[in-house]
């Protein structure tokens, strides 16, 4: 008679048994018809049962907790705030003399930008990782970083850190002995003997850094290699065909779990699976990967969700949220890049029909066991993703509007109220990206420049139109360091060798804390943007409407300046209201009557809205969420 299982021998059979329809069909078709696929499949579940094992008791009933509340993470009392733990708090053991800050802001996730152990020297801002399982020594230590993990749980605030899958710095421990001979380990990347192969997939990749990294391959003469490089040259490209490079990954990703982390930023995926004569982007086996990921986090460490960092077009991002095959068993979040590059475009346009038609045109009213990460700032460049079709379909040039974008942000427009920076301009095919503060971005660093008291005004309530529009579209709002303080463009990047030539960091300030220390009784722009920002934050927790299950319906109000979506809730809508001009506008009562605004109440400020001759008057840049 077999022995009984014990009941945490038990659970993980279960979990086991509810995950392996997403797991071993995935990697089966990955792998099966390797000959080393039967081993490979028995060390994956080793590993597992060892993970299981391993875990600490308190995230084992975090564990069951979220498998009982699984919508934990859609719920309107998540808000996330990004920063680099360095110029947050210099080390992880501060960030933990800061919490109340988070706390004040109202925020309950917090991602440390990347803290994994890198490479020295430049290591593309800590994505070129020379260790997994170490931290940043510069930052503190594992042992701090799962300190740090159970204080922001005591707190409720969950943990979200980097976990690069696409590649790993060339002084990682994998690729030192590639570079040595080793074929196990040249089997963990892409590397080609002669420049045949690399020449047939460059006929059709495109390049991510043109300016600083030309190309897709590095020769090595030292090591008769041709290296994918898709990055930089320090980054070597994992060889994903090779089941031992998901195993290396699944443990390095349990071993975070099990430190604590609530939620894996799974960086640079979309390239992650090489096919020649394809742009090598969002391959169909890259969702197949994704899907197993995320099956063994949920067999080993189901409190951890997956957030997809696919930066690309709609069609090809709403697959990392889980659709057809996948849909429900891919990843948790997935950034809602549109939203961001359309509140910039109608921003600057003072028209919302193209960001209504891309929005409502592009994407579903809900997802399945997913949600987005909705944001209008983040560590990086803003890439002006509107598509030709998108912009022929609203009667204008894409080419023309992408342009225009880039010399608006650049503060280069005539009028512009902006002062970016450009980032990697590719004069081959005109494409200019452009850095900057959300600050200085919305027009406040003019503002201040100028001594317009006008112009400030009108920048903080940009900053503040886009903190609650993010709040209220569905998803989980983050807000970037600095944001909720209106920090303006860092300049001083310039002066530091190694940043001098990213303009990225003109957007990655340090925190200023004794400015953070005004924020309760000045009335400078930093105080009032952190108090409206705070308000945001306070009354999205009090508005179950806006739970992130419920769908986001896209509306026509017939008012090119002003963007309204409804939240479509059963204990009523929830109408979202933005003018995104300058000038005072109105909107018909009768219309957000017959949208589901039946009480005519604003719940981003608790009061009730008026309508005097019929009309919703809307001020500059004003925000509802009319119920």
């Amino acid at each position: 008679m077999a022995k009984p299982l014990s009941a945490e021998d038990e659970i993980f059979a279960l979990r086991l048994e509810r995950s392996a329809p997403d797991l071993w069909p995935m990697l089966e078709a990955l792998y099966g018809a390797r000959a080393e696929y039967p081993a490979f499949r028995a060390a994956l579940l080793k590993a597992l049962r060892r993970a299981w094992a391993d875990r600490p008791a308190d995230l084992k009933h975090l564990d069951l907790k979220r498998d009982l509340e699984p919508d934990w993470f859609q719920r309107p009392d998540m808000a996330g705030y990004v920063f680099y733990i360095d110029r947050f708090a210099g080390t992880i053991p501060k960030v933990l003399e800061r919490l109340d800050y988070l706390q004040d802001l109202g925020i309950s996730y917090v991602h440390f930008m990347p803290c994994l152990k890198p490479r020295p020297g430049d290591s593309d801002g800590g994505y070129s990782v020379m260790d997994y399982r170490a931290v940043n020594p510069a930052l503190g230590t594992m042992a701090d970083l799962e300190t740090a993990a159970r204080a922001l749980r005591d707190r409720g605030i969950s943990l979200c850190v980097d976990l690069v899958l696409n590649h790993t710095a060339k002084e990682h421990a994998w690729a030192k002995k590639a570079a040595k001979g080793e074929r196990k380990y040249q089997d963990y990347y892409l590397m080609f003997d002669s420049e045949t192969m690399p020449k047939r997939f460059e006929e059709t990749l495109v390049e991510v850094f043109p300016d600083n990294a030309p190309g897709n391959f590095t020769h090595y003469p030292q090591i008769g290699k041709w290296v994918w490089t898709t990055f930089n040259e320090h980054q070597w490209d994992l060889n994903w065909a090779n089941p031992q490079v998901f195993l290396e990954i699944v443990e390095v990703m349990l071993h975070l779990a099990n430190k604590g982390v609530d939620v894996l930023r799974l960086d640079a995926v979309a390239f992650m699976w090489k096919r020649p004569g394809t742009r090598c982007q969002s391959e169909p086996e890259v969702h197949m990967i994704l899907q197993a990921l995320r099956a063994c986090s949920r067999i080993a460490a189901p409190a951890v969700i997956h957030l997809a960092e696919a930066i690309v077009a709609p069609a090809e991002m709403l697959p990392y949220l889980g659709r057809g095959r996948h849909d429900g068993r891919e990843g948790n979040l997935a950034y809602h890049n549109s939203l961001m590059v359309q509140f910039w475009s109608a921003l600057a346009t003072r028209d919302t029909r193209l960001m209504t038609h891309v929005l409502g045109t592009h994407f579903p009213d809900r997802l399945t066991n997913a949600t987005y990460a909705t944001y209008i700032r983040c560590h990086d460049d803003i890439g002006w993703a509107v598509t030709d079709e998108d912009a022929r379909a609203l009667g204008f040039s894409g080419h023309a509007h992408r342009a225009f974008l880039s010399d608006f942000y650049d503060g280069s427009f005539p009028g512009s109220f902006a002062r970016g920076a450009l980032f990697q301009v590719n004069p081959a095919t005109g494409d200019k990206r452009v850095s900057g503060s959300f600050a200085s971005l919305a027009g406040l660093e003019k503002g201040l420049a100028d001594a317009d008291p006008a112009e400030v005004d009108l920048a903080v309530q940009r900053i503040l139109l886009g903190h609650a529009l993010i709040a209220s579209f569905g998803g989980i709002p983050l807000i970037y360091m600095g944001d909720e303080l209106a920090f303006t463009n860092d300049h001083s990047y310039l002066s530091d060798p190694s940043h001098a030539h990213d303009s990225r960091w003109v957007h990655r300030p340090r925190i200023d804390w004794a400015l953070a220390a005004t924020r309760h009784t000045a009335e400078t722009p930093a105080a009032r943007v952190f108090r409206g920002t705070k308000a945001i934050l306070a009354r999205r927790r009090t508005t179950p409407g806006l739970h992130a299950a419920h769908p986001t319906q896209v509306l026509q109000t017939g008012v090119p300046g002003v963007f309204a979506f409804r939240r479509a809730a059963p204990i009523g809508a929830i109408l979202g209201l933005f003018n995104f001009t300058e000038g005072w506008t109105q909107l018909s009562e009768t219309w957000a009557r017959a949208e589901g605004a039946s009480l005519m109440h604003d719940a981003l400020s608790d009061h009730p809205v008026a309508a005097p001759q019929g009309q919703i008057a809307l001020p500059p840049y004003a925000r509802l969420w009319l119920t």
